[in-house]
């Protein structure tokens, strides 16, 4: 890992970024919680979800550029997220990290960074 490289270059850029979500996406359509929560035709989610973390990784802004602000939260209301679920979200991308190859120390940065919006992102309870 380069500590004066953006988490975008330390993931490999549009291309280790684009592997990621793909290997991500796999796990959560596979997931029995996580899986319901999106649409069949997932490519879209992907995306956005590609656009997403290209910006907050400290790559090009593609999210604000064809979206607007984030406003991930606000996005994110219609979907039951729990804590749990939440939990289950970040464990899919550390399998994903691992399945792409992505090595300590940056495997641990990269979930440490998402891990505070994975929890943001919760609007209800357990059960």
């Amino acid at each position: 890992m380069n500590p004066n490289a953006s988490l975008y270059d330390n993931l490999g850029g549009a291309e280790g970024l684009s592997r990621l979500v793909e290997a991500f996406y796999a796990k959560v359509q596979r997931h029995p919680q996580l899986g319901p929560l999106f649409p069949a035709d997932i490519t879209p989610v992907m995306e956005k979800q590609f656009q997403f973390l290209s910006q907050f990784f400290g790559g090009p802004a593609l999210f604000s550029e064809q979206h607007g602000h984030p406003m991930m939260r606000a996005r994110h209301m219609h979907v039951p997220i729990t804590p749990e679920r939440a939990g289950e979200w970040l464990e899919c991308m550390r399998e994903a990290l691992e399945d792409i190859g992505v090595e300590e120390p940056l495997r641990s940065v990269v979930l440490n960074r998402l891990s505070g919006p994975a929890h943001h992102f919760v609007n209800m309870n357990e059960g």
